[in-house]
């Protein structure tokens, strides 16, 4: 009887459990689709801006010895303004013997190079395409970035035209490394997936905007590993109009040859040594001093140590600080001379 009761208080739970194993899986809650409408909306009004772009070199037949042009490699740009120049990568068309832009429409225009900037990685192209198959891209601002915002970047990978990939600012304020060995400094680390090829198109903020231009990954594969980096808009901004106007950057000039970066750890100083000054120069009427003969043989000359009291170490540092400034802008320099140290304020100048 016992046996019977417990058969029966047991029997509606079993019931009972076997007709929740039994109910179908419940619908999954409805997420909001705005941020996914803002990536279609954002990819839709700037995916007609970004260009495929292909580096043509000239290489010479190793059996017949002629010469000919063959495709060296593909990357990203954008349309920067209805006169028709056209943004990307400096190391995108560097050594390109012809660079062809493909635009969304799938025409093909075959580009001439105004101007480059190795050491900021960009360079700005020019097509004659009429204005109407244009549409440049808005820049923003990249001054009020912070880590977690969204961004989006649209390229060519691989060679897969039109592509969107998504993520955050991963950091700020970045270093990575020109082709010419030059420092980029306060770039944009972000998530969202760059792959070769996507290099020169633009990355993009929730609004459209152009907020930097991708550059390179960090990979020890070759690919995406959510590590990519981007020159910010802001200095974008300075530096193409610059390109368009005179086809390079123009610095100042303190009117010096200086001393390799390899001298430092030979002679045991920090800075950049002056090997000699240009006649009539900045640094020249200044007083500052390079090396010089002696009895005993070659003497060092000042060590520039810092501008504007921004420490230089190296000539990269030297140039970086430059940047800063114009041609007869004042600068105070800090130099060392026979290991005592010395400041003095330079006007700068243009380079001749």
């Amino acid at each position: 009887m016992n046996k019977l009761k417990t058969l029966l208080v047991a029997a509606p739970l079993l019931l009972l459990s076997f007709t929740a194993l039994a109910q179908p899986a419940s619908p999954p809650p409805v997420f909001s689709t705005d941020d996914e409408k803002n990536t279609m909306q954002v990819f839709n009004f700037a995916s007609p801006s970004v260009v495929y772009v292909t580096n043509e070199a000239l290489v010479r037949d190793r059996w017949t010895l002629r010469m000919h042009t063959e495709p060296k490699g593909t990357g990203s740009g954008f349309v920067w303004d209805r006169q028709g120049h056209v943004v990307t990568n400096y190391h995108v068309i560097e050594g390109a013997r012809r660079v062809t832009i493909t635009l969304q429409d799938r025409s093909e225009w075959s580009a001439e190079l105004v101007g480059s900037a190795p050491e900021k990685d960009l360079a700005v192209l020019k097509i004659d395409a009429p204005s109407e198959r244009l549409t440049p891209l808005l820049p923003g601002n990249s001054g009020n970035l912070a880590v977690g915002r969204k961004v989006l970047a649209i390229g060519n990978p691989f060679g897969l035209d039109t592509t969107l990939t998504t993520g955050v600012v991963s950091a700020l304020g970045r270093e990575i490394q020109a082709a010419n060995n030059r420092t980029i400094r306060n770039v944009i680390q972000t998530d969202a997936a760059i792959n070769p090829g996507n290099s020169g198109g633009p990355l993009l903020d929730s609004s459209g905007r152009l907020i930097g231009v991708n550059t390179a990954i960090y990979s020890p594969s070759g690919a995406s590993v959510g590590i990519g980096f981007a020159i910010p808009v802001d200095t974008v901004k300075k530096i193409v109009p610059e390109l368009i106007a005179n086809g390079r950057l123009v610095r100042p000039v303190l009117g010096i040859e200086s001393a390799p970066d390899q001298w430092a750890s030979q002679y045991g100083f920090e800075g950049v040594a002056v090997l000699r000054t240009a006649p009539g120069m900045p640094a020249d009427q200044a007083g500052l001093r390079g090396i010089y003969r002696t009895r005993g043989g070659w003497q060092l000359g000042d060590v520039i140590t810092s501008v504007d009291r921004q420490p230089v170490h190296n000539y990269d540092d030297l140039m970086n600080a430059l940047e800063n400034h114009r041609a007869g802008d004042q600068v105070s320099l800090s130099y060392q001379r026979d290991g005592k140290n010395y400041q003095t304020s330079i006007t700068l100048a243009a380079p001749e």
